[in-house]
């Protein structure tokens, strides 16, 4: 009995770390894009998805991750992920952020696409660059139009 219960101790432990649902860091010039096939090395715009499993998937844009949840079954999404313009590298929750769409900023699919983590950060740029402004669900429907 004593055994027993040794070992469903430690299956217990590996279900709970199997299932870590959590970011991965992205390996600029080595990971590639799961939606487009090429190599991610923008540290401004690449994204990321881990799903409600813990699987990660890494892209090159932000666009890349909302043209992907057309093939995939969004229930499964714990966490949408997109870098921080003003912190290159650094992943935010996409659901949170504030995107700018300027063609005086290129991202590299071409949407000119780019996620602040700060809304004053976003007018900031938009000031500079120009452009139109959007909430996550904003976005969502501008790339279904």
């Amino acid at each position: 009995m004593q055994t027993l219960k040794h070992y469903l101790a430690i299956l217990l432990m590996i279900m709970l770390v199997s299932c870590n649902v959590s970011p991965k860091p992205i390996d600029y010039g080595n990971d590639g894009c799961h939606f487009c096939k090429m190599t991610i090395v923008d540290k401004l715009h690449a994204a990321e998805i881990v799903t409600t499993k813990g699987k990660v998937y890494k892209f090159d844009a932000t666009e890349c991750m909302i043209n992907f949840m057309d093939e995939f079954d969004t229930s499964e999404i714990e966490l949408y992920l997109s870098n921080n313009y003003t912190e290159p590298g650094e992943l935010i929750d996409a659901t949170k952020a504030t995107f700018l769409i300027s063609k005086n900023v290129p991202s590299p699919m071409g949407a000119f696409l780019s996620a602040f983590k700060e809304e004053a950060d976003a007018k900031y740029v938009l000031s500079e660059k120009d452009g139109t402004l959007y909430t996550w669900q904003e976005l969502l429907m501008h790339f279904n139009d």
